[in-house]
């Protein structure tokens, strides 16, 4: 049986659990030293994802890059600030040696049934993704997050609510310390449609049945990052979370199959 949940915006009204291709599985052993790239999102695709997680920077001329650090050093043969650098300056950057940095435009063109959980990685974003959004009438197809509340707030003004967003840190807080979810709700004026949270920072519990439930009794949905160990997968899912997000897309979907509860394409099984 799927998890039952909040009802919430158009792009989250597939069945839950929800798995999500964390920067397309950049663990999976097929694709490691891959992430964020074509090729990882292809391969989570083929897999059966149909929700895909990325981060998003824009380039000093304005182009929005599917990428997660705010440097090409960690992951390309370049090195410098994507902010500080044009798009044909990142053009020249591989990844793992071989594959160019993807823009948002290039995934949505080669994904387009697709939804995306895009995570805003710096203040030039806020205006470009918004903008992204709006030219593609993509409303349903996204979800934007971010761990900064300031650029959080920038993004839901600019996009005046149209775009499902997901808790900001404050926000997080308010479920977390809240004595119920109808107070929780109240305190963060209904914004978020989903906590998107570690299942613990250090020692301390995080994903709680406890803000599971708070969070269900006011219509958000609970997704966790970044999972990739089975044991811990079924113990959220037992707990109630509403999706997972995971650099080991193999695993998860193992996970689920077995639970009875994947809720990917299957199309790889014919």
């Amino acid at each position: 049986m799927n998890t039952p949940g909040p009802s919430t915006t158009g792009y989250l009204d597939a069945p839950r659990p929800l798995a999500f291709a964390h920067r397309g599985g950049a663990y999976h052993p097929e694709i490691e030293g891959l992430e964020n790239t074509l090729v990882a999102f292809a391969h989570a695709v083929d897999l059966g994802y149909t929700y895909l997680e990325t981060d998003v920077h824009v380039t000093s001329d304005g182009v929005l890059l599917a990428f997660h650090d705010t440097v090409l050093d960690r992951v390309t043969d370049r090195t410098g600030s994507i902010a500080d650098s044009t798009w044909e300056e990142v053009q020249q950057a591989l990844i793992g040696g071989a594959e160019r940095v993807p823009t948002l435009g290039a995934l949505f063109d080669a994904f387009p049934g697709a939804r995306f959980n895009i995570d805003l990685k710096s203040d030039g974003a806020v205006e470009a993704l918004a903008d992204f959004i709006e030219e593609r009438g993509a409303w349903d197809r996204v979800l934007v997050g971010s761990f900064s509340g300031r650029r959080m707030r920038a993004f839901r003004r600019r996009t005046r609510g149209r775009v499902a967003t997901s808790a900001g840190p404050l926000e997080v807080a308010a479920f977390l310390l809240a004595p119920s979810g109808r107070l929780a709700r109240l305190l963060t004026r209904g914004h978020p449609v989903a906590l998107q949270v570690p299942h613990r920072h250090g020692r301390l519990p995080v994903t709680t049945r406890g803000l599971v439930r708070r969070a269900h009794a006011a219509g958000v949905q609970v997704h966790v990052w970044t999972i990739d160990d089975p044991i811990e997968m079924n113990v959220l899912l037992d707990r109630g979370v509403d999706g997972i997000m995971t650099d080991r897309t193999d695993i998860l979907r193992d996970v689920l199959r077995a639970r009875g509860q994947w809720n990917g394409h299957v199309e790889d099984e014919a």
